[in-house]
Parts: C-alpha cells; structure tokens; sequence
C-alpha cells in the first residue's frame, strides 16, 4: 500500500505477518530463548518508548537531543548542501527537526517497521515544511534496503541518519552486517551520522534501564500482550518479570522476560515450556569507546571523519565517509593495515582469533 498528499508519500514494504510468527518461534525454541527487539515497537510499545524518553533516569534522548543543538552547524558544513536525508528508525522524529533546520536538504526519507507511528510523525512533518519532499518508508531497516527512487529530487549527497542508541542493539556480527548494508545506501559519496551510546558508570545504566516509574518494564513486558494478540497466545504477564542488567564483560546492557513459575504457553498453535528463573532475551544494548565503534565502522568501509560528544561523556554522535573501497575489501584493507609483521620462518604458532 502506498499513499501520497501534497510533499508527503508513504511506501509500504512492511515484513509480512509471517517474518513475527517465525522469527517469534525461532526464538523460543533457542536455548537461550530470544525475541527480537524490532518487535517492541507495535502502537502500544512506540508509546511507551516515547515516556521512557523522558524519565530522569533515560539519558541518551535529551543528551543527544541537546549534542544535537550544539553541533548542527557543524555537521551541516561537513554534509554540504543538497543532501537526501535518510532515518533509520525514525519514530517520532523528534530529533530530526533541529537536523532539518541546519541542513536543509532537498527531501527526507524516514524509515520505520511501526506503520501508524511511522505515518502519523512523518505526515505532521511535512505539514509543518510544505517545501520539503518527504517520502516515508514502512520497512525493517535492519535488512537490505530498496528504496524509492528519488532521483528526482536533485541530490548531491545521501546522509543516512541513525539517531538514539539503536546501533547498539546489533551484536558485534550483525553491527558489522548492518553498517555494511548503510555502505550500500548511503553509496561511495553518501556519509552516515550515526548516535553511539558510550560506556560509563554501571550505576547509570542500571537506572536507566529500571526506571523507578516501571516505563521500561511495561515497555518489555508489552511484546507478550502483542504476541498474544497477533499470533494468539496465551503469555501471561503476571507470569514475567522485567529484568535488565549491565555486562560488563561484554559491555552491554541485557533486558530479558523472566519467568516467574514453571509455565508452558501455547503461541501459533505451538506449545513453549518455561522453568522458573529461565529468560527470554529481549534486548542487547551495546556500549562502545569511541575507538571501539570506529575501528567496527572502519571494517565495514567507513572512515571517522568527524565524532562529536557531551561534556559528561555519556553519548557521541559519529560522522563516516566511505572509505575509498568497497565495503566487501575494506575488511581485508583493515586487517592488513593491523596484521603483525610475519613470524620467523622457524615460527609456527597459530594466530589467536
């Protein structure tokens, strides 16, 4: 379905109902049990996220929302004029504003999973900037892309814009995939503005993801009242308890659903035994070091060139190029630039992974 008024067009190329039912299965019949975070965001869930935004403890919305003043005119000069602005994960675009205003590029592509979120934001948008094309995209941003053509609109540069911390919820294989895959969309001349939240003190991410007015409990607990209702499940909430933490071996945060009892719900016509204390992972929420993201992006074919942060150090903003090469060389560029000189011929002691 698509759907078109005045500056503003929706595309949808929304995942079939089919992509939650098996990916929901798949998940639960790992061991560990995992659900995909993507999943979180039906009408309900979007809602809770937006309030999450704005509780004392959730620092990575109004830190990166005032990096975002501070520096615009910066990146802007480094962006150039005549840019096409593309969002991943654009939901409220609350953000996205201040982003406009310093560019002033010739259209705008947000894309979202969550259709009615999606529709409902960048439609008020366009409203509000009557001379901006504005071309909404339903779609998981999280696979490979096709995008409309706009090539109507005269651009001279894309700007894939990642705002928020989203990256972080890739593991260290798929942020690898996932950045490549930015490669492709933003092309050799595009550049990407990525948000990366940093490490910090464990004590303000456990507040940040337990919130003492139970918004990120509900937000977690929400994607079993969206199970039972799509795919006709019988998941109790009672029965789960939000649980996040911070690992600091792995540097990062975890929210997982708890069961509280020995259980079996039936999702899909398909039958799911819980013991008491086992989990369901819902999300990972990576933090980096400013030279941990970069060496990842530059393996993915994108050079740092330019990183912004708040004076707390708690979040960053990241500028990438292409690095000159296609992304399918840059790892073999990035690996012979780190490699160890050669051992001794006498030497024959396998490298370590």
């Amino acid at each position: 379905m698509n759907a078109a008024s005045g500056n503003f067009r929706l595309f949808d190329f929304a995942p079939p109902q089919a992509s939650f039912r098996d990916d929901v299965i798949k998940g639960l019949d790992a061991d560990p049990k995992f659900l995909p975070s993507k999943y979180f965001y039906d009408d309900r869930g979007s809602q809770l996220f937006e309030a999450i935004c704005d509780t004392p403890e959730y620092y990575p919305t109004r830190t990166e929302l005032e990096l975002m003043q501070n520096r615009s005119a910066a990146i802007a000069k480094r962006v150039g004029p005549k840019s096409l602005l593309i969002e991943y994960g654009s939901g409220s675009s609350r953000k996205t504003p201040i982003l406009l205003d310093a560019l002033q590029p010739v259209g705008y592509l947000p894309i979202d999973i969550a259709r009615e979120p999606l529709a409902y934001a960048a439609l008020r948008l366009a409203d509000r900037r009557p001379e901006l094309p504005v071309r909404a995209v339903c779609a998981d941003y999280t696979k490979r892309l096709e995008l409309p053509n706009c090539d109507d609109l005269d651009f001279r540069r894309k700007l894939v814009y990642f705002p928020g911390s989203s990256i972080g919820n890739f593991d260290s294989d798929a942020v690898h995939l996932f950045l490549q895959q930015v490669w492709e969309v933003m092309g050799p001349d595009g550049a990407a503005l990525i948000g990366v939240d940093l490490k910090k003190d464990p004590a303000i991410l456990d507040a940040a993801y337990n919130d003492a007015s139970g918004l990120t409990a509900a937000f977690n607990l929400n994607i079993l009242s969206r199970i039972n209702r799509e795919l006709g499940g019988d998941c109790s909430a009672d029965n789960f308890r939000h649980h996040a933490f911070y690992d600091p071996v792995r540097g990062r945060v975890e929210m997982h659903l708890m069961s509280l009892r020995p259980q079996k719900v039936t999702i899909a016509s398909r039958l799911f035994f819980f013991c008491e204390g086992e989990t369901i992972r819902t999300e990972v929420s990576c933090k980096y070091s400013i030279e941990e993201f970069q060496a990842i992006a530059r393996r993915a074919g994108l050079l740092a060139a330019g990183v912004w942060t708040d004076p707390e150090q708690l979040f960053s903003v990241h500028y990438l190029t292409a690095a000159g090469l296609d992304y399918r060389d840059a790892g073999v560029a990035a690996y012979r630039s780190r490699a160890a000189p050669a051992p001794k011929p006498t030497t024959r002691k396998k490298r370590a992974e």
